[in-house]
């Protein structure tokens, strides 16, 4: 299997409501599609805006999200800023890659199929939101 990406939507607390896994050459920006019918169908069409990095930049991830709803927020660099920088709402998903980390099974790719390691963050989330309803059960 070739190398992947993980194209993930997340709601502003860091919780997964889409998970797509595609090849590592396709583009990002041509899965907002399906990633933001996914997300309006889990959360009965209420997400308006969704925060992305660069890779979602242009016209056609735009009017994509904007078919269904969804207002799409570029994150981007200042320009001639060298070193580490925290920016606005980037700091939500960085935290829940932090999450995610904990996960040993996900630090290395070791899946052949897609869908095993769609169904690997999925349960990792599951323990994430376990954890933040059970305090003290990790």
């Amino acid at each position: 299997m070739p190398p992947i990406s993980l194209l993930r939507g997340d709601v502003p607390l860091g919780d997964l409501l889409a998970l797509k896994v595609t090849e590592a050459n396709e583009q990002e920006r041509a899965q907002v599609s399906e990633l933001a019918e996914q997300m309006q169908r889990r959360t009965g069409q209420s997400v308006t805006l969704a925060y992305t990095d660069q890779g979602y930049t242009g016209e056609s991830a735009a009017a994509q999200a904007a078919e269904h709803g969804i207002e799409l927020q570029v994150v981007r660099h200042p320009e001639a800023k060298r070193g580490f920088l925290l920016l606005p709402r980037r700091w939500v998903v960085e935290r829940t890659f932090a999450w995610l980390g904990r996960s040993r099974r996900l630090a290395r790719d070791y899946e052949r199929l897609a869908s095993a390691l769609a169904s690997w963050h999925w349960l990792a989330f599951v323990a994430i939101l376990l954890a933040r309803i059970l305090p003290g059960s990790t």
